[in-house]
């Protein structure tokens, strides 16, 4: 043989994915790619006097895990300061937040997120409800759906908010009957308010906790995520810089969103930025959004939610998203399309119906799909819909459906919550991912959820819709074989198979057959992405 491999990992139990051979113990790479799997004999010949020999010890390897749904690069503005995640109600966020502001100086803000909307106990949210504790000191805090936050009374005035605002897309500043803002700001729009006075860090400081982040991600065995946003178009700049300084140890796949009101430069602009792309990060698609969110009365629903809400879509004129799409997708340019509510899920898949030309429906899929009838279900497999879900969201709902979530849309949509069984079992190609900073970017906390209906570690939790679980195997494949299905990279990502790329991850468990329990905390032994071993335990 001319050459030797760059590494090869034996000692382990392969799962390969690959319907051409199913197992192995043995894998060798170069430059980047898989170059042989099987044996200890079917790899002898690739040993070299250089190539790196590791031993797994019986760990499982599977292809690398890829998160089909996060936002690293906007998630670390979100996760700014205080979390507070773990306040389950007023006592502690209140707690939580007059410590914040005792430690505050002068002119500092007490920044927050992670904030759940059960913590609220069924009240409006109202900055009355937290303006004592912060004894003066402005609060800016992101709830956990990301499409909504709470700004106090001070931190009102310092953006001028002082009434009701007319937005172009679905947002609202709450105001209460007598027209004063409640600090409850609902969708982007609303929240961009704030933007102009809240503290914003430095582009080093932002540069480095991206970093950080990515390999903390790299060491729960991710090797790629697929980025739901570019808001801000500095990120694509500030990839190229850090890849000037070494790889990054995630490959990252970018969808720029399309908000309401693009128009036709927009959209070639859109076209255009396809073209972007590094070693290991690319724009590879469009995000939109059909709704906002259940718990802020934004999601599209058939019908009224609890409130009398949620019968509007994102789009004011969902005719427009349409053409939007269309128009894209006769560039031959991926959509991906925030759609939690059954009308919007629905709307979506009409507009992919809709294409004049059938081969260009694959390119397009789903996000969320929180509540959908059975009516739906099949459609997805039959245009080529990618199904992208997020299981730890159910973290945010209860099984006897007293959460905020289930009491807004009703006994009927909640029973069909996040249907991911129903979609595989009805053909559907079914991406997991995290949908971080929403729910922490750990692949084994949503594989494990997956079968459990419920997070690891927490048995006394009763699991919600569990008939929706699935498969050991099939979670598996929803973060390897179906995340390379979704964006056609079939033929050289989500196995392990000679040519295909060497991104790759080790668990000291099996994935698939392990109690999931145990998934949940299980070591990762290695991480390989690009050939590059990224992490080693």
């Amino acid at each position: 043989m001319s050459s030797a491999a760059d590494t090869i990992l034996t000692g382990a139990r392969v799962r390969t994915l690959d319907p051409d051979r199913s197992s192995a113990s043995t894998v060798a790479v170069k430059e980047g790619h898989i170059v042989a799997v099987g044996d200890e004999a079917d790899v002898r010949d690739w040993r070299g006097a250089d190539t790196e020999i590791v031993d797994l010890a019986g760990a499982t390897l599977t292809p690398g895990l890829v998160d089909g749904h996060s936002h690293p690069c906007l998630g670390v503005e979100m996760s700014t300061g205080l979390d507070l995640s773990d306040c389950q109600d007023l006592d502690a966020l209140r707690a939580a937040l007059a410590t914040a502001a005792r430690a505050a100086r002068r002119g500092d803000w007490v920044l927050a997120h992670g904030l759940d909307h059960n913590a609220f106990g069924g009240r409006p949210v109202h900055h009355d409800l937290i303006d004592t504790a912060l004894a003066g000191v402005p609060a800016f805090i992101r709830l956990y759906d990301g499409h909504s936050a709470l700004a106090s009374g001070p931190a009102l005035s310092a953006a001028g908010i002082d009434g009701p605002r007319r937005f172009e897309q679905r947002a609202q500043v709450v105001c209460d009957p007598e027209g004063r803002p409640t600090g409850h700001l609902i969708e982007f729009a609303a929240m961009s308010l704030m933007d102009a006075v809240l503290p914003r860090e430095t582009a080093a400081v932002r540069r480095e906790r991206l970093l950080v982040l990515l390999r903390d991600m790299a060491a729960t065995g991710l090797t790629g995520a697929h980025v739901m946003d570019l808001q801000d178009p500095e990120v694509l700049g500030l990839l190229t810089d850090m890849e000037e300084d070494g790889e990054l140890p995630v490959r990252l796949r970018i969808f720029p969103w399309c908000m309401p009101g693009a128009d036709r430069e927009d959209l070639d602009h859109l076209v255009e930025l396809q073209s972007s792309h590094g070693r290991r990060w690319r724009v590879g698609g469009v995000k939109f959004f059909m709704d906002g969110t259940v718990e802020g009365g934004t999601a599209w629903l058939e019908h009224p939610d609890c409130h009398g809400q949620g019968t509007e879509a994102f789009w004011p004129d969902p005719a427009a998203y349409t053409r939007a799409v269309h128009h894209l997708a006769r560039a031959g340019v991926r959509t991906a399309t925030h759609a939690i509510g059954d009308a919007a899920v629905r709307h979506v898949l009409d507009t992919v119906e809709l294409l004049d030309d059938p081969g260009r429906r694959a390119l397009h899929r789903i996000e969320h799909i929180e509540t959908v009838p059975s009516s739906q279900l099949p459609r997805f497999a039959r245009l080529g819909v990618t199904a992208s879900m997020q299981p730890t969201h159910l973290a945010y709902t209860r099984a006897d459906h007293s959460d905020e979530w289930s009491k807004r849309v009703g006994e009927d949509r909640a029973a069909r919550a996040w249907r991911c069984r129903d979609l595989r079992d009805a053909g559907a190609t079914l991406m997991l991912g995290s949908d971080w900073p929403i729910a922490h970017y750990d692949p084994r906390e949503v594989l494990a959820t997956a079968r459990l209906r419920r997070l690891p570690g927490q048995p006394e939790t009763e699991p919600v819709t569990a008939e929706q679980a699935l498969t050991g195997l099939m979670a598996l494949e929803g973060y390897t074989s179906h995340s390379a299905l979704a964006v056609g990279e079939q033929d050289v990502a989500g196995r392990v198979a000679p040519g295909y790329r060497a991104d790759l991850t080790a668990f000291a468990v099996d994935p698939v057959t392990a109690p999931a329990d145990e998934l949940g905390t299980a070591p990762v032994v290695l991480t390989m992405t690009g050939g590059t071993i990224v992490h080693r335990s």
